[in-house]
């Protein structure tokens, strides 16, 4: 009942819901009036149909609810499950580094018969993937004190272990007059603009070194490469972890972060792990 009262408010139609359910617009109806007698209030309006206050709270629950639901299915049919061949690996833009990437190759030279298959996505779809058993492992990265552990979004019983710390570098035009330093502190630069991306979340710097950070273009995308070329044309600063710096690009300087104490952390995120190439690919991963 639950996932249908969630398709019913996302589609704001009964019949749309059902069609995209496969159950009779009757069924939908009834479903959802039997939610509305148990909890004893009105969860949908009908002309136009969309969720009630009481509607609205029960969907800031319902979406947890359901992925754990998912999740839980998951863990207990990959336990089940025979090991298989085919991997997916669901990872974030910047979690497949250099080191990662060799230790990729050199699980794929110790099992040639393994095929992976690597998607990216944003964080928060790379630990639902894998919750769901829709990824079999995942690749999440961010910024985090040395040793420190990415905060990640609660997608159900999941282990979550580094793989990688690298240093990171303050991204900014080469006409900038900080371009030619050795290295810098954040806390000279809070008052700069700066552009946000998802591997470089000015709420999370804010969490981490204090007020300030002021975003001038927020970048919703993956692309690295868009990244650059939005800072090399003066869009604003950002952190990158240091290979992610192109040494040729035009425009572009990385200058190393000298402090605070901040590094660019990848971690492996997995379900349950019998035995098989999973697991193999998991431990050669993670060093």
């Amino acid at each position: 009942m639950l996932t249908t009262f969630v398709t019913v408010a996302r589609c704001g139609s009964f019949s749309s819901a059902a069609a995209e359910l496969g159950y009779t617009q009757s069924a939908i109806s009834q479903q959802i009036a039997a939610l509305e007698a148990d909890l004893g209030l009105p969860l949908l309006s009908r002309r136009p149909v969309e969720p009630t206050p009481a509607g609205r709270r029960l969907l800031e629950h319902a979406e947890p609810l359901l992925l754990r639901l998912r999740a839980a299915r998951a863990d207990v049919l990959r336990a089940a499950a025979r090991p298989g061949l085919r991997l997916l690996l669901a990872a974030t833009p910047l979690a497949l580094n250099p080191v990662l990437a060799l230790r990729l190759a050199r699980a794929r030279r110790e099992q040639p018969r393994l095929e992976v298959t690597l998607r990216t996505c944003g964080r928060e779809e790379a630990g639902a993937m894998v919750a769901e058993g829709r990824a079999d492992l995942g690749l999440a990265d961010g910024i985090a004190a040395p040793s420190d552990p990415l905060p990640l979004p609660d997608s159900g019983p999941m282990t979550a272990s580094g793989v990688s710390e690298e240093h990171l570098a303050v991204a900014l035009p080469a006409d900038h007059p900080l371009a030619g330093r050795a290295a810098l502190r954040l806390m000279d630069l809070v008052d700069a603009r700066w552009l946000q991306t998802p591997s470089c979340s000015l709420p999370r710097l804010r969490d981490l070194v204090g007020d300030g950070f002021p975003v001038a273009l927020d970048y919703r995308g993956g692309d690295v490469h868009t990244v650059v070329n939005l800072v090399a044309a003066g869009h604003g600063l950002t952190l990158l972890p240091a290979s992610a710096v192109p040494l040729s690009a035009p425009g572009v300087r990385g200058v190393p972060l000298a402090a605070p104490r901040l590094v660019h952390r990848v971690e492996l995120l997995h379900g349950a792990l019998p035995p098989g190439p999973a697991a193999d690919l998991a431990r050669v991963l993670s060093g």
